[in-house]
C-alpha cells in the first residue's frame, strides 16, 4: 500500500536503463502514470518496440561502450540504474563494476541531478555471497561521482515472474520432498515487486535524498517458511529436508536442472542463501510514503496474475532473441532455462507479408509441414482428456491475443514482429510456439522458435522423445511459411 503521490513533484526527463528486464519493463508505465517524460536506453532498441508505451524516447546504447552510450544522457535530470550481468558468467563482478564506473563519469559530465539504482540487501562484512558483494560494489562505484545517488537495497523480490519467486515456486510445485542446504534456514526480508516499485517512483519526489536505503516487506521470514507459506496458499503438502552442502554451486545446478532458472542465475541465488538479509536501518520507512505489503499478499497477487495470464515481464524479460546481428543458422539447445527448437531463414518478401502468412496456420489452413502428424497429436491429446485440434480458429486470417487456434492459445501478438502461442495440450511441462519478424535488405528475416520448460524428468523424455518429428515439422514448416509469403509477394507486384 502506497499513500498519495507528493502533488508538489514536477514531471522530469528520467532515462530507464536495464528497460528490457523484470524491474525496468514494469517501472516505465508507473513513469508515465505519473507524467514523467521517458528515455529508454538499450543495446536492442527492437526489443522495446512493441511496448505500448506513448511518448516513450527508445535510443540505442551500450553501457560497456561509453562513448557511444553517454549522449543518451544529454537533457537528463534523474537515470535510474537498473542493469546487471549475472548471467553472463563468471567475470560478471568486474564488468558489472567497471560498466558502474562509466555510467556514473557519463552522467557526471551530462549534469544529470541523481541517479537511482536497486541493489542488494546485506551485511558486506559478514555475506559470503559474491553477488551480493557485487550488487554493493555497484552502488559504490555510482556513488564514485558528484551526482547523488539513491541505493534501494533489496532481499528476494516477490512478484509475478521474478528469478526469486520463480525459482520458489517451481521448487515447491514440481517436489512433493524438497531437499535444500541447511541455509534455507537462513532469516530473510522478502518485499513485494509492487513495494518495490513504489519506493523507485517515489524516489523522483524526493530531490534532497540520497544514500543507502534499506527496504523489505512486512515479514521476516526463512527461506524454509517462504516455501511452506507458498505450499499452503497452494494447498500443497511438502516436505522440506535439509543437509549441509559442502559446494553452494551443488544447489545450484540442482535448481537449474528442476526449474527453468539457468545456472548462471541459480548459483548467484544459492550463494545468497548464507546471508542474513533483513532490513537494519528504518531509513527508507520515515522517508518515503511506501507502506510494504506482507510476503503471503505479494505471493497471491503474483499467483493471480499468472492466473489471468497479466504477467508483464519476467526474469527473462521475454522470450524474444532476435536481433539483426544473428546469422541464418538452426539451433537446438537450451535458452534462458528452456529447452528450444530454432530455426532462421530470409525471405524476399516484406515482413507484413510474412507476418501475414504466419497468421493464416492453423485451422482449416493446416500447419504446413506434417499437417497428418499434427492431426495425430490432436487425437492423442483428446484421448488423455485434452483439447485436441477440433477448436479450430475465429477467423481464417486474423487473430487476437487470448484466442485459440487448434491446442495452441494466443499469447503475445505484436503485428508486424511477434506471435506467441502458448500450448493448451496435455504435456509434462510448458510449451510455446513463437514467431518474430525484422526487415531485412533482403526483404525480412524470420525467426521459428519451439520453447518448452520441461515438468521434471518427465518432461525432459518427452522432449528428447520428439525431437525425430521436430526434425521434420519445424524445417519444412518455416520453409513453406517463407514460400508463401514469397508468392504473396511476387503476385503484388505482379498486380
Amino acid at each position: 500500500m502506497t499513500r498519495p503521490p507528493n502533488p508538489l513533484a514536477a514531471p522530469l526527463r528520467v532515462l530507464v536503463t536495464g528497460a528490457t528486464g523484470y524491474i525496468g519493463g514494469r517501472l516505465v508505465p508507473r513513469l508515465l502514470e505519473r507524467g514523467h517524460r521517458v528515455r529508454c536506453v538499450a543495446r536492442n532498441p527492437s526489443r522495446l518496440a512493441g511496448h505500448p508505451w506513448p511518448g516513450v524516447e527508445i535510443v540505442p546504447g551500450d553501457l560497456e561502450e561509453p562513448d557511444i552510450f553517454w549522449n543518451s544522457l544529454d537533457g537528463i535530470d534523474a537515470a535510474y540504474y537498473l542493469v546487471h550481468s549475472m548471467a553472463a558468467g563468471r567475470f560478471y563482478r568486474e564488468r558489472d563494476r567497471l560498466m558502474a564506473l562509466a555510467f556514473a563519469e557519463a552522467a557526471e559530465r551530462a549534469g544529470v541531478k541523481r541517479i537511482i539504482y536497486l541493489g542488494g540487501l546485506g551485511d558486506p562484512d559478514v555475506a559470503r555471497s559474491p553477488h551480493l558483494h557485487s550488487r554493493q560494489e555497484v552502488g559504490r562505484a555510482l556513488a564514485s561521482t558528484t551526482v547523488p545517488v539513491i541505493e534501494f537495497r533489496a532481499a528476494v523480490i516477490v512478484g509475478s515472474g521474478s528469478a526469486s519467486f520463480e525459482m520458489i515456486r517451481h521448487l515447491v510445485e514440481r517436489l512433493p520432498i524438497i531437499i535444500a542446504p541447511t541455509a534455507v534456514d537462513t532469516r530473510c526480508q522478502p518485499i513485494g515487486i509492487r513495494s518495490v516499485l513504489d519506493y523507485l517512483v517515489e524516489a523522483l519526489d524526493h530531490p534532497t535524498a540520497r544514500g543507502i536505503y534499506e527496504i523489505g516487506g512486512a515479514d521476516v521470514l526463512s527461506y524454509r517458511v517462504m516455501m511452506q507459506r507458498y505450499a499452503r496458499l497452494r494447498g500443497l503438502h511438502r516436505l522440506i529436508m535439509s543437509f549441509p552442502v559442502p559446494l553452494p554451486q551443488l544447489a545450484g545446478h540442482w535448481v537449474d536442472l528442476v526449474t527453468p532458472i539457468p545456472y548462471s542465475i541459480a548459483a548467484p541465488l544459492a550463494e545468497s542463501l548464507h546471508t542474513q538479509v533483513v532490513v537494519k536501518d528504518q531509513a527508507a520507512r520515515t522517508t518515503f510514503r511506501v507502506e510494504p505489503t506482507g510476503y503471503d499478499d505479494a505471493v497471491r497477487l503474483a499467483l493471480r496474475r499468472m492466473a489471468e495470464d497479466t504477467v508483464v515481464t519476467t526474469w527473462a524479460s521475454s522470450l524474444s532473441s532476435l536481433t539483426q546481428e544473428q546469422g541464418d543458422e538452426d539451433s537446438l539447445g537450451e535458452h534462458e532455462g528452456m529447452l528450444l527448437d530454432r530455426k532462421r531463414r530470409r525471405a524476399k518478401a516484406s515482413p507484413a507479408r510474412m507476418f501475414e502468412a504466419i497468421c493464416q496456420m492453423g485451422g482449416e489452413h493446416g500447419w504446413l509441414a506434417g499437417n497428418w502428424l499434427w492431426q495425430l497429436r490432436g487425437v492423442m491429446d483428446r484421448v488423455v482428456g485434452g483439447t485436441g485440434m477440433r477448436r479450430g480458429r475465429r477467423h481464417p486470417r486474423d487473430l487476437r491475443v487470448g484466442e485459440p487456434i487448434d491446442f495452441w492459445r494466443v499469447e503475445a501478438l505484436e503485428e508486424p514482429h511477434l506471435l506467441r502461442l502458448r500450448a493448451e495440450m496435455k504435456l509434462p511441462g510448458a510449451a510455446w510456439l513463437q514467431f518474430e519478424v525484422l526487415p531485412d535488405p533482403m526483404g525480412s528475416r524470420v525467426e521459428q522458435t519451439a520453447f518448452f520448460e520441461p515438468d521434471g524428468i518427465l518432461g525432459y523424455l518427452y522432449w528428447y522423445a520428439v525431437l525425430p518429428f521436430h526434425r521434420f515439422i519445424f524445417p519444412g514448416m518455416i520453409n513453406a511459411l517463407k514460400a508463401r509469403a514469397e508468392s504473396a509477394e511476387q503476385e503484388a507486384r505482379d498486380r
